[in-house]
């Protein structure tokens, strides 16, 4: 009987070697679905690299990296003085949401319209990048609701990681911030874990580094790990000898 998983790649868009990496998962790899980051300076190069393969893409929506795509001035809860985001360890060092949700759907809502235009559609599915915030996930539901797009929810908490998506159990498989990390692991065990209810999910972060990932993320060797697993021959031919499909987010 064939399993049918979902593996992803976030964050194209990050950095330049963050892009190659994950071209590499689509061109050579596993990968076919992928996490758009629109609001960094590489994100069009890397959509160049992917645009012609038969993907599905999804909006990564960012509001801890790089710069927003709204004006600064009307979103001060969420940006730095030099108009930046704030860090992503400002959302994991408060116990308050300081996010201001009319602010924060400003810029999920142009990050939207940045997604359509870059791609030409609608993205086939629809998420947050990092943190966790109360704001930051109701604004992306108002934006999900007003545009019809299929919300892919967090997985909140460390013991919750089953997710609704169209009707669907997801259950979420992430272990690329776990000490001895083995990507091969996770995959195996997502690729044997069978549920009647839905379909097992890995989340990748594939790439490889550059001094902007070395000085702007706190996951960088993992990045590598997974590009190197996600292209390995013996790892494709594993998934065929157990008869394991790779689905995308719009054929759930």
């Amino acid at each position: 009987m064939t399993t049918k998983i979902i593996v992803r790649a976030d964050d194209l868009g990050y950095s330049e070697a963050v892009n190659l990496g994950i071209a590499k998962t689509v061109h050579d790899g596993l990968i076919n679905n992928v996490g758009i980051m629109v609001n960094m300076p590489e994100t069009q190069s890397g959509f160049d690299l992917i645009k012609d393969n038969n993907i599905c893409l999804g909006l990564h929506t960012v509001i801890c990296a790089g710069h927003p795509l709204t004006d600064p001035k009307l979103i001060p809860s969420i940006t730095n003085i030099d108009g930046t985001f704030r860090a992503s360890k400002d959302f994991r060092m408060t116990t308050v949401d300081f996010v201001n949700l009319d602010e924060v759907v400003l810029e999920i809502e142009a990050q939207y319209q940045t997604f359509v235009k870059l791609v030409g559609h609608k993205p086939d599915y629809f998420e947050g990048h990092a943190v966790i915030s109360n704001n930051f996930i109701k604004g992306l539901e108002i934006v999900a609701k007003r545009h019809n797009l299929a919300f892919l929810p967090f997985a909140l908490g460390p013991n919750n990681n089953t997710i609704t998506f169209k009707n669907k159990q997801l259950h979420v498989f992430m272990d690329s911030m776990n000490s001895n990390y083995d990507p091969y692991n996770t995959l195996k065990r997502a690729a044997r874990t069978q549920y009647t209810d839905g379909y097992s999910m890995m989340v990748c972060h594939p790439g490889y580094l550059d001094n902007y990932i070395l000085t702007h993320s706190s996951l960088t060797i993992p990045r590598t790990q997974e590009v190197a697993m996600l292209t390995d021959p013996h790892m494709q031919t594993w998934l065929q000898e157990h008869d394991i499909k790779l689905i995308t987010y719009d054929k759930v």
